[in-house]
């Protein structure tokens, strides 16, 4: 079978996508930017993570412009909350005008309703838990919107830990960053390991109750630096029934080939296992894609690659069958 057949048969999955902070039309074909629906299911995705981004990088800043030069409604710009409650909208309102063709997921009933019914899954993300605004009671607001996975922190330091990003001061998880996690916890939002510094990453994984995952990463077993996860952290998560879903942004891969995804792919599953290991491409979050990748339609280059080297049904489980088996354990049931 070729890499575009077995597209759209098997269960397709991609745990990381920037879509939402671009205010586009995600109904209509775009020639802009990675991802809207009519290309996730030309690509034969059957299920779409959409994550909620509210700051800019360290100390440039400037989110509330990018927002107003997005065209994002002023009531939108004042603050973190109301920039995650504007996407979440946003997602809500995009699905409803899709004519049935995307659904948002709240349970893992509904990821495989919409598989059978030919729909696609839309899952919720938020990137950064700074959203609260310190205020740890709004996890269960963002759970009943919807909201089914969420890091801690994401390229700053805040109020809840440390970010892996470059000259932050090195922090673990704080007070309220365990408070959070517990409340995470408790109604099943699954905490990602994304963009955490070593110590707040080392502090997650020892968390007793949480179900870790990372929703975009490469591999410092491949390539080093600031955005990897060491192979101690993929063994820790495979070990508790977690997924780690490789990216394709070429800054950190160490090279800017289709091959270099699978390289981060495979040291991944050395070390996790088949099981352990997804796709997380990081489609709209500002980042270079590997030559020959214009957006989410060449996904079948990735797949042909992983096709030329592994057998059907591993590739099946990379390509979406370990994060739906993932979200199946970790969603509520209805």
């Amino acid at each position: 079978m070729n890499a575009r057949e077995l597209q759209q048969r098997a269960f397709v999955a991609d745990a990381h996508a920037d879509s939402l902070m671009w205010n586009r039309d995600l109904t209509e074909q775009s020639s802009a930017g990675h991802v809207d629906f009519p290309r996730l299911r030309h690509a034969g995705v059957k299920l779409q993570c959409f994550t909620v981004v509210t700051q800019g990088f360290p100390i440039v800043g400037g989110f509330p412009l990018f927002a107003a030069y997005r065209r994002w409604p002023r009531e939108a710009w004042r603050s973190e909350w109301t920039r995650a409650q504007w996407q979440i909208h946003r997602l809500e309102e995009l699905c409803r005008r899709s004519s049935g063709q995307v659904e948002l997921v709240r349970s893992a009933a509904d990821i495989s309703r919409n598989f059978a019914q030919g729909r696609l899954s839309a899952v919720l993300g938020v990137e950064g838990a700074h959203v609260l605004e310190g205020d740890g009671s709004r996890v269960q607001e963002l759970f009943d919107r919807g909201v089914r996975f969420m890091s801690l922190t994401h390229l700053s330091n805040n109020e809840l830990g440390g970010s892996s990003f470059p000259l932050m001061p090195r922090k673990g998880v704080t007070a309220l960053g365990r408070e959070v996690l517990e409340a995470m916890a408790q109604l099943g939002i699954s905490v990602d390991v994304a963009h955490a510094s070593d110590a707040t990453l080392r502090d997650i994984l020892s968390h007793p109750r949480g179900r870790p995952f990372c929703s975009h990463t490469g591999v410092r077993g491949i390539q080093g630096g600031w955005r990897n996860l060491p192979d101690d952290a993929l063994r820790t998560i495979a070990e508790r029934g977690g997924v780690v879903a490789i990216l394709f942004a070429t800054v950190y891969l160490g090279g800017n080939q289709i091959a270099d995804v699978v390289r981060h792919i495979e040291h991944a599953m050395a070390v996790m296992g088949e099981d352990g290991v997804a796709l997380g491409s990081d489609f709209d979050g500002m980042v270079p894609l590997p030559k020959g990748m214009k957006d989410v339609r060449d996904l079948h280059l990735l797949t042909d690659a992983l096709l030329e080297r592994h057998p059907e049904a591993r590739v099946e489980k990379i390509l979406g069958g370990n994060l739906r088996r993932f979200l199946n354990e970790t969603l509520p049931s209805a």
